[in-house]
C-alpha cells in the first residue's frame, strides 16, 4: 500500500470515481478527459524514460568505467569531469533531464570513494552542467519561446545564455565551495 506506484494509482482511481463518474460524466467523457490531460506529459515521460535508458546503455557498456580510468589518467577531479560530461550530453540531446541521469550514471565509478561534502559538490557539478545552453531539443527552451512571444534566435540570444551563465557560474561556485570543504 506505501508502494508510490500503487499509492499514485489509489488516488487516480478515487479521483475518476469522486471528480468523474459522481459528478455525471459519462465513462466516454472521462476517458477523453483523462486521454486530453495525459498529452503535455507524455513527452515529458519519453524524454526521461530515454535518458533512463540511454544512461543504462552507456553504463553497461562500459563508458562510466572508460572516463573514469580517463579521468584518472588525465588528473581531471570529479567535478570537473561531472560538469564536463554533463554539458556535452546536454549539448548532444538538449535535455537537461537526460543530462544529469546520464553523465550521474558515467561518473559514478569515479565518484565512489568520496566523501559525502565532495559528492554533494558533484552533485552540483553535474547539475549545473546540465543546464548549459538551452537550445532547440529543449523542451524548456520552446516553453520559454511560446511563452515569452520570442523568436527561435531572440530566444538563443537571451535564454540560452542565460542558462549558459547560469551553468558557469554554477561550476565556478562549486569549485570555489570545493576548495574550503
Amino acid at each position: 500500500m506505501g508502494d508510490p506506484v500503487f499509492a499514485l494509482l489509489a488516488a487516480v482511481l478515487l479521483a475518476m470515481v469522486t471528480f468523474g463518474t459522481a459528478v455525471g460524466f459519462s465513462l466516454s467523457t472521462l476517458t477523453r478527459k483523462i486521454g486530453q490531460s495525459l498529452l503535455p506529459i507524455v513527452g515529458v515521460l519519453l524524454i526521461v524514460g530515454a535518458g533512463g535508458g540511454f544512461k543504462q546503455v552507456l553504463v553497461d557498456g562500459g563508458t562510466g568505467t572508460a572516463i573514469a580510468k580517463i579521468a584518472i589518467a588525465a588528473s581531471l577531479s570529479a567535478l570537473l569531469l561531472g560538469w564536463m560530461v554533463a554539458v556535452l550530453i546536454r549539448l548532444a540531446t538538449g535535455s537537461a533531464t537526460v543530462a544529469t541521469v546520464t553523465a550521474a550514471g558515467i561518473i559514478a565509478p569515479l565518484a565512489a570513494g568520496l566523501s559525502p561534502v565532495q559528492l554533494s559538490l558533484v552533485v552540483l557539478a553535474v547539475g549545473a552542467g546540465s543546464l548549459f545552453f538551452s537550445h532547440v531539443n529543449d523542451a524548456g527552451f520552446w516553453l520559454v519561446k511560446e511563452y515569452f512571444g520570442l523568436t527561435v534566435g531572440q530566444t538563443l540570444k537571451t535564454w540560452s545564455v542565460m542558462e549558459t551563465i547560469i551553468s558557469a557560474v554554477g561550476l565556478l561556485l562549486t569549485l570555489l565551495l570545493s576548495t574550503f570543504l
